[in-house]
């Protein structure tokens, strides 16, 4: 494990060798990584949801439609994971690796796993669990960047929302950063902290060639929450959630940013 701060780059950087790395002129590759959709209600249980056969209605009160969607963002210096899903598997495999398998990238293949926060549908697959039961790092050839606050306050909170056993790797493993504040990774990965979904939670920019992706994980989930303002019951600070939403939208707009949505049925990637 590394703790690092807002002034320390580039102090923890691991290199494999990648088929998907980029090569000059070519711009930054985004891959969504579909794991369903579900409603969740205030029981915190994602229950799957089917668009074509099943009634939202008929789902309890507050129900919630999302979908849950961690992406790949291949760059010329890496290949991204952007969160890890709920860490559901099929036919013993992690439904994370198969859905990267289906897209031609190898658990291997991924260098840096970049962590918004470790609420359970968004940290499910952090870790995977061996023949005995125990929990080891999900991608052992990726570094893992987490905000330290975040990790000891997912710790102290536990369940419903965070699955203690399986985050617990990310306190001793060497493959993680525990990050202290805002900053920027290897020199094109921007953080910070906003304390609006969660009272750690992070959100990223990452910047190559004239371009930026934009991921902000539950502060800036769907779509049509960035184009109207939306105090949601559900966040830490839903009114900051709402201003934040409007200035991203604001300056994405101007900039020309990509989004990406991780709980958006309709429009995961939307382009500024």
């Amino acid at each position: 494990m590394y703790l690092c701060n807002e002034r320390e780059k580039n102090k923890f950087t691991l290199f494999i060798s990648s088929p998907f790395r980029g090569r000059r002129g070519q711009t930054m590759q985004v891959i969504p990584l579909s794991e369903g959709v579900f409603t969740i209600d205030k029981s915190k249980i994602f229950v799957p949801f089917n668009i074509q056969e099943d009634d939202l209605q008929k789902r309890a009160v507050g129900s919630l439609l999302v979908e849950v969607l961690p992406f790949v963002v291949i760059t010329k210096k890496d290949v991204l994971l952007l969160d890890t899903g709920l860490g559901f598997s099929t036919n013993g495999e992690l439904q994370l690796f198969a859905n990267l398998k289906a897209n031609g990238i190898q658990p291997e293949h991924i260098t840096k796993v970049l962590m918004s926060h470790l609420h359970k549908d968004h940290a499910g697959g952090v870790s995977i669990k061996d023949r005995l039961g125990n929990f080891h790092i999900s991608f052992p050839n990726a570094v893992y960047y987490v905000q330290q606050k975040e990790l000891q306050y997912a710790m102290d909170t536990g369940f419903p929302s965070y699955m203690t056993e399986e985050i617990s790797v990310l306190e001793s493993s060497s493959n993680v950063v525990l990050l202290d504040g805002d900053g920027t990774i290897d020199n094109y990965i921007r953080y910070h902290v906003t304390g609006a979904h969660s009272p750690y939670h992070q959100v990223y920019w990452i910047e190559e060639d004239g371009e930026t992706i934009f991921f902000g994980g539950d502060d800036a989930p769907q779509l049509q929450q960035m184009k109207n303002k939306f105090v949601a019951k559900y966040d830490y600070d839903g009114k900051k959630c709402m201003q934040l939403r409007q200035q991203w939208w604001q300056e994405g707009q101007q900039q020309h940013w990509m989004f990406l949505f991780y709980h958006d049925v309709k429009s995961p990637v939307y382009k500024g």
